[in-house]
């Protein structure tokens, strides 16, 4: 019966697939020949298949062992993987911690945070993804992050809490030598001015935006997936945007790009959005959690985006 199948067996499975033969198995399990060949014995008659044809000199795995051997080591990373990290609970700190941002969010700040994390829990590792729009949140729902961080109001969970921040500010911008630059240094850019150009825009790779668009005014769009793409097509002329002023501040104080004369984009074309920390509600703060959020706040205080 399957559920007779022991963690030994498996390790022995794949020591002898490994090694390539029976007693090099046992040597590197330091067990007897005939205890690893009782196991691999038991094992097959289990799985009701034959993982090694011993018709030769050396044993050779068969199709069906050669198809089990990957489920064979994939079932103990799992294990080890979790011993690992029940290791970690026992010393009351994280392996890993997982965090997930919004694009809109100064990774800089983000950075600070983690080097201060790291200082108090050096052995702690980090899993970071910068994702835009419902990225974050969808990370949060599928447990690939323990922490994200959130900007806007636009998804919400149940399963989430969250904690708000400083806001982002995001400006419209255009390369100075768009059409739209050059309108507004002549009067007040308006909405159909700015229908008439193409507007780049980040677009959601999760389903969390399905059938919303966000801040879209011109029917004329080209859409990115990261957020330097879209800095970048607009640095190059290719249409307008709005960018985080973490990101622009330096290419509009040196006339890389210009601000959008306009009043309908916000003042000053400018708008704000709430940031947030988020996480799961059945996922409690470890230490290291704890420590990177002490440091954001007091970051995020210091740095407004």
């Amino acid at each position: 019966m399957l559920d007779a199948l022991t963690l030994d067996q498996i390790r022995t499975f794949v020591a002898v697939a490994r090694s390539g033969s029976f007693r090099a198995g046992a040597s590197s399990l330091s067990r007897a020949q005939s205890g690893v060949s009782a196991a691999i014995a038991n094992l097959e008659a289990q799985l009701g298949v034959l993982l090694f044809d011993r018709s030769g000199h050396r044993p050779m795995l068969t199709p069906q062992g050669t198809a089990l051997l990957a489920d064979a080591r994939d079932i103990l990373l799992r294990v080890d993987a979790m011993r690992a990290r029940a290791h970690g609970f026992g010393e009351d700190v994280e392996l890993e911690l997982s965090i997930a941002v919004d694009t809109l969010f100064s990774v800089a700040v983000v950075g600070s945070a983690i080097a201060a994390m790291r200082r108090v829990h050096p052995s702690v590792t980090v899993r970071l993804a910068v994702e835009p729009l419902g990225g974050p949140l969808q990370a949060l729902i599928e447990k690939r992050a323990t922490l994200a961080i959130m900007v806007g109001e636009d998804f919400r969970d149940p399963r989430v809490v969250f904690e708000a921040l400083s806001p982002v500010r995001q400006i419209a911008v255009v390369a100075p030598g768009h059409p739209l630059a050059t309108l507004g240094a002549e009067r007040q850019v308006e909405v159909s001015d700015i229908a008439n150009h193409l507007q780049i825009v980040l677009s959601d790779p999760t389903a969390q935006s399905k059938g919303r668009d966000f801040g879209v005014i011109s029917p004329q769009t080209c859409r990115v997936n990261t957020q330097d793409a879209k800095h970048a097509l607009i640095l190059a002329g290719v249409g307008w945007g709005r960018l985080p002023l973490w990101q622009v501040g330096e290419d509009i104080d040196c006339g890389r790009l210009v601000r959008l004369g306009t009043k309908s984009l916000g003042r000053h074309s400018q708008v704000e959005s709430e940031s947030y920390l988020a996480r799961r509600i059945d996922e409690p703060f470890g230490p290291a959690a704890r420590s990177f959020v002490d440091a954001l706040n007091l970051l995020d205080a210091d740095n407004p985006a």
